[in-house]
């Protein structure tokens, strides 16, 4: 009889394979950049840089475009 772990096993290698098999058709639609500075500690006046990188994917696509 199968355990309980081995189901679990099964079931994420699955999910993986069919995550990995769509992979192909993904394509990057859009990467936004955000540089600002943020006030943390406002008795001591003191600041802080704050970065983040967003970007979002589009499913579906045969090709990516280059340009």
């Amino acid at each position: 009889m199968i355990n309980e772990r081995t189901i679990i096993l099964l079931l994420f290698l699955t999910l993986i394979g069919v995550g990995l098999a769509g992979c192909n058709s993904v394509c990057p639609e859009k990467t936004t950049v955000e540089v600002g500075v943020t006030e943390t500690d406002s008795k001591n006046d003191k600041f802080q840089e704050k970065r983040s990188l967003t970007q979002t994917f589009k499913w579906g696509k045969k090709k990516c475009n280059d340009g």
